[in-house]
This record gives C-alpha cells, structure tokens and sequence, in this order.
C-alpha cells in the first residue's frame, strides 16, 4: 500500500483506500502491531547487527520511520498531510556505514508504503556528468530512470558542484536533480553524501538543493573500542577468530592507523582482517609441519597482524 495521499471527498486518503475505508473517530490503532506488520522493528534490527555503535543515526533513522508509521496510521483518520519531503544528506568520513544506512532506509521506505520498489541506487559524478555537450542529460536521465521507486545514493556529491567553472557539466546534473527531487519526490528519494565540511561548501553554494534536503544526518568516525568489535564482526563473518595475543596486536594496530592518512574506518579494517588472513595463509602453508587442524585454520595469531607496515613508522 502507498503511502502517498490522494484526496477524496474533501479529505485526504491513501489511493489504494477507499474513503468509506476510513477508520471512525472513536477506533484505536495499536502502533505496536502496526509497526511490527510493517517489519520496522526488522529493518532496525538489521541496522544494528550490521553496524557497531552510531546510536545517534540509529536514532534519527527510528525518529524517521516513527514519524511515517504515525503520518500513515493518521492518514487512516482521513487526517490531511502532505507527502513527506524525505531527500537526505549523510555527512561523515568513508567506511562510516553511509551507504548502508541508505539500503536500510530504502527498505524501510518501501516497507511503510513511500516507495513503490525500495532498491539502492548508488553512484558517483562519473555516473551522471557527460564529457561533452549534450552527454549529461541523458546520462543523469538514465540513472534517474532506473532510480525511480528507490533510493537514489549520491557519493560525494560536492564534486558535481566546481566553483568558477561555468563549462563544468555538473551544474546541469544539479538542475536536473532540483527539478525531480521536486516534482517526483513522492516515488525517489535522493541521498546526497560525503565529508562534513565538503558538503557545507556545497549546500552553501547550491541554496535550491539545501532547501530541498529535510534530514541531515552526521556520520561519525569510529573509535578504537568499536573498530576493534567491527574487526571480530567481519572476521566472524569470515570464519575467523583473535587469538588473545592476535586481540592485542589488533588494538595497537587500530591504535596507530586510526591516526595514519587514508584512514577509512569500517574499510581500513576490513583491508586489515584480508591482509590477516594472507598471511595467516602463507605461515601455515610454509611452516615445517604441513599438518593443520580446524583450530589453526580459524585462528588469526599476533604475528598475522604485527607484520603489518603500520608498525613501521612506530617508534
């Protein structure tokens, strides 16, 4: 069922709902159930089994789906409301969980009845400016198209905006984007993304798109503590675990990288956890007794990990 609003008879319902449907004054709704029908509490879940720690996004994103689930139950009433604004921005380093925040707003989105399909669509300016003239309308068209019903995720999308060059053929994929975040925004959500201070320079500039843009979420960067759980998480996943020698090696490398240029939080780890198990590979293929058993198969050891370039430059 769409969420959108149709009206009928003076007052506003959902279009799939006839207004003899409408619920009487008197009813009650139990928000519990319909929240749970909905699968909300399964979309939060997920956010929180996939992602360590970001409690405040987890919260906005729960304040959000909230809001729609109460915006539905009202519109049930007959209780007119406009269609939500629900473009987005996410501010935040690289491998701070944006894009997968976006997935699970897409298939929140599409769950509560705002988008008809609920897909991601993630690209970056190459996907959308042309080299030449008359190449970046359809380009930005064309990715729009296959965007419509879902969630459209535009990473670091300061770069479509490049200050005193008035040939730049961003400016034509920001109008394209203002004119459809406008006139279709009952069936795509536009995410825009990328560092903090990039994005203010970038709203800063592009005033029609800053008004455009009703939630700004903030991403922030991992601790230590926590990039040490998403570390045991992906290696988990992998079939891995940290020896107790491995757990410490562990916190003095994310000690010293998380201060190391081209740091990238969630990502950086789980270019450490694959370079781990390369070299876990090669010590138990080159050691002197060929035989190995599950545990060694499964254990990462401090010499996986101390073996890193990382411990190079320390002192």
């Amino acid at each position: 069922m769409r969420a959108a609003f149709g009206t009928t008879g003076g007052r506003e319902s959902l279009p799939d709902e006839p207004a003899s449907d409408l619920l009487p004054a008197g009813a009650v709704v139990d928000l519990a159930a319909v929240r749970r029908d909905a699968g909300i509490d399964d979309v939060l879940a997920a956010l929180d089994r996939e992602l360590v720690g970001l409690t405040a996004v987890k919260t906005r994103i729960a304040e959000i789906a909230a809001l729609l689930l109460v915006d539905r139950t009202r519109a049930r009433f007959g209780i007119t409301a406009p269609q939500p604004t629900l473009h987005m921005s996410f501010t935040g380093s690289p491998g701070t969980g944006k894009t997968t925040v976006a997935l699970r707003m897409a298939d929140l989105l599409h769950k509560l009845g705002y988008l008809r399909r609920g897909h991601l669509v993630t690209v970056t300016r190459d996907d959308l400016v042309g080299q030449y003239v008359g190449h970046t309308a359809p380009k930005t068209q064309d990715v729009l198209k296959r965007a419509m019903g879902g969630v459209l995720f535009i990473d670091e999308a300061y770069y479509l905006h490049k200050e005193g060059n008035e040939r730049d053929y961003g400016s034509e994929v920001i109008e394209i984007l203002l004119q459809v975040m406008e006139k279709h925004r009952d069936d795509l959500v536009v995410i825009l993304a990328g560092y903090e201070d990039r994005m203010a320079t970038f709203f800063a500039a592009n005033p029609g798109m800053q008004s455009r843009i009703t939630h700004h979420i903030t991403f922030p960067d991992y601790s230590v503590e926590e990039l040490e759980q998403i570390s045991v998480l992906m290696a988990g996943e992998l079939g891995y675990r940290f020896s107790p020698e491995a757990a410490q090696a562990l916190r003095s490398y994310l000690g010293h990288r998380i201060d190391q240029p081209w740091f990238a939080n969630a990502r950086s780890v789980r270019n450490a956890v694959e370079r781990a198990r390369l070299r876990q590979a090669r010590r138990l293929v080159d050691q002197p007794d060929p035989r190995v058993g599950l545990a060694a198969l499964t254990t990462l050891e401090a010499s996986d990990l101390l073996a890193s370039r990382v411990f190079d430059t320390v002192a």
